[in-house]
């Protein structure tokens, strides 16, 4: 379910901690970080079932007001498009949601004012005021609610922040990308996904039940720390022009990454390596710094493939 790119996060504030920490465990940062990606899974639980826990207060409101001393047609007649929704429906009745709901202890029998405020920031949500005064409902209006909420609702709402905090750290580091798994889950939602369809995992798995990308995070993580020495030179050699210590520590340790999956992962293209470490610096580094790893990659690439010491599997990977 995660995408590379995510998996390369995930490794990227691992390896920052790692530095910045002065760890010398390496087997129990490994340990920790392979932990933290599998806790994104069970913060992915909890954000479905806080959704569906929202449509049955919404349920529950509806009937209160229904039973009130002197009801209004609204309250009498509601508009149940909401609480009828295909999607919460599909994961309320899954098996395997309701299994590891179970397994988590997932409870929010105790949290009952915070699904109210967000129930009443829901319905101010210019999406769901448009979405409850469409007529007619489809599985792709209902999947196209739930991706709004999970882009555009829940990234502001800072109770539910503060519930995960209290939870565990790896809540709180992982929220805004379970927010972006939430995303793509519903986005691939269709009418093929029954009660019994298993969720999908966090690693996808490739045939034969290989997972392959749980395998390139530890490979990533571990050979970046143990090459660590050999990487310096190699990157100390091509920033002359700057002061090594003075470049950015994200900047020295996405080269790093980089390095090692241009040398030791066969079957990730040179091309993907290049540009995913240069979305990365966008986004994790200083204003300079995607000029800046792109010219280094650009020459390491350049000088990799004169020295021969890019080693790619199957057609096309180099370039």
């Amino acid at each position: 379910m995660l995408y590379r790119r995510h998996l390369r996060i995930k490794v990227l504030q691992a390896l920052y901690a790692w530095y910045t920490s002065g760890s010398d465990d390496l087997n129990l940062a490994e340990k920790q970080l392979m932990g933290s990606v599998d806790q994104l899974y069970k913060l992915f639980i909890y954000q479905l079932s806080f959704l569906v826990e929202v449509k049955r207060f919404a349920e529950i409101r509806m009937e209160e007001n229904k039973n009130k001393y002197f009801p209004t047609e609204e309250d009498l007649s509601p508009n149940l498009k909401f609480i009828e929704n295909r999607v919460v429906a599909m994961i309320e009745e899954n098996r395997d949601f309701q299994k590891k709901e179970d397994l988590f202890k997932v409870r929010w029998s105790d949290e009952t004012e915070m699904i109210r405020k967000y129930f009443r920031k829901l319905n101010k949500f210019q999406d769901f005021i448009t979405y409850m005064g469409n007529q007619g409902q489809s599985l792709e209006e209902d999947k196209k609610l739930f991706i709004q909420m999970a882009d555009r609702l829940l990234p502001d709402f800072d109770l539910l922040r503060s519930f995960y905090e209290e939870k565990s750290i790896y809540f709180v580091d992982g929220y805004d990308l379970v927010n972006i798994l939430l995303i793509k889950f519903f986005e691939n939602l269709n009418k093929k996904f029954t009660p019994n369809t298993p969720l999908p995992g966090i690693y996808k798995l490739e045939k034969g039940g290989v997972n392959e990308d749980r395998e390139f995070v530890r490979k990533l993580f571990r050979k970046t720390i143990l090459h660590d020495e050999e990487n310096k030179k190699i990157l100390e050699a091509r920033t002359s022009t700057w002061d090594y210590d003075r470049i950015p520590l994200m900047d020295i340790i996405l080269l790093k990454m980089a390095i090692i999956e241009l040398k030791e992962m066969e079957t990730v293209p040179v091309k993907v390596t290049l540009n995913e470490y240069i979305e990365l610096s966008k986004y994790f580094s200083g204003s300079k710094s995607k000029t800046f790893v792109n010219g280094v990659l650009d020459r390491l690439i350049r000088e990799f493939n004169e020295e021969g010491t890019i080693n790619k599997t199957g057609r096309g990977l180099i370039g």
